[in-house]
């Protein structure tokens, strides 16, 4: 069932989508030459200077005009480069009508591989520029340091961090709304490696520094905090569960995320949270 359901979400992440509603769009201003674009989809990072634009996330294809007008507000011109922090589609969407107009498409080498299995070898929605452990964008007089994290969110996760503006946009590593994160088990994500990646950002950055989540508000030091130990009080409570009830089914009865006070979206309810955190966290002694 939950590869169905996993099934049902990637077609919708990757399929243009048809918006009943109009999209609000939103700028936060972090430095002069970074800014933050909040609409329909994962945050929008966009930096400007001398030497152009660049982007990191692009949401979907149907608002890519939208994105390129809401740009042009900061600055006029269209992205040098889009940087992906992962394969879904609300944060890749937009690659190929921005790679149309010339833009350059940067990603972790399993975001290509993910996004040519679905979209086959020759379409635009493929970066061009692919890397390992990490790649540094030299650009506009910032040094902006793409780190991949394994094993986290996804398998291609990366993090994008802009030394000279002191901020982070973070992907889908950071869901800053008040509930638990989006573990993509089938895609290679883990709890234990998405809470290895929380960590590692949390000891590179200072109190000050901005964080740019993949969906909600920004945030900084202390937020980060929260949701780690938020995503550690759900790993304990989902671990307990597994030793008393083993199976899959008897752990989601038992309703360990129970008394967290968290919301939960239509997409991501607090069932699929337990079960993607129990298949994350289950190993061969759930069946002894």
């Amino acid at each position: 069932m939950e590869q169905i359901v996993r099934c049902l979400l990637v077609l919708t992440l990757i399929s243009p989508p048809v918006f009943a509603e109009k999209v609000v769009w939103r700028i936060e201003t972090i430095t002069p030459h970074l800014h933050v674009l909040f609409g329909r989809g994962g945050n929008i990072a966009v930096h400007v200077g001398d030497e152009g634009v660049y982007i990191v996330d692009d949401q979907f294809a149907a608002l890519s005009e939208d994105i390129k007008r809401q740009i042009n507000t900061i600055q006029s011109g269209l992205p040098e480069f889009v940087i992906n922090t992962h394969f879904h589609g609300d944060h890749t969407g937009g690659n190929a009508p921005f790679a149309t107009d010339g833009s350059h498409i940067i990603a972790h080498h399993h975001v290509r591989e993910r996004l040519e299995s679905a979209h086959g070898a020759g379409s635009n929605v493929l970066p061009r520029l692919t890397f390992g452990s990490d790649l540094t964008l030299h650009f506009n007089n910032e040094h902006a340091v793409i780190q991949h994290f394994e094993h986290a969110h996804t398998d291609g996760d990366a993090v994008v961090f802009f030394t000279v503006a002191n901020a982070v946009h973070m992907g889908d590593l950071y869901f800053n709304t008040g509930s638990l994160p989006y573990v993509d088990v089938d895609s290679g994500g883990s709890v234990d490696g998405l809470l290895a990646a929380l960590y590692t950002v949390h000891q590179r950055i200072g109190p000050s520094t901005t964080l740019i989540p993949g969906h909600g508000a920004l945030g900084k030091k202390v937020d980060l905090e929260q949701y780690i130990a938020l995503i550690e009080r759900a790993k304990k409570r989902v671990l307990n569960a597994i030793a008393t009830h083993k199976s899959e089914s008897a752990v989601i009865e038992a309703d360990p995320l129970d008394g967290l006070g968290l919301e939960y979206s239509s997409w991501l309810p607090k069932a699929r949270v337990t079960r993607l955190f129990y298949r994350s966290l289950c190993n061969e002694a759930c069946f002894k």
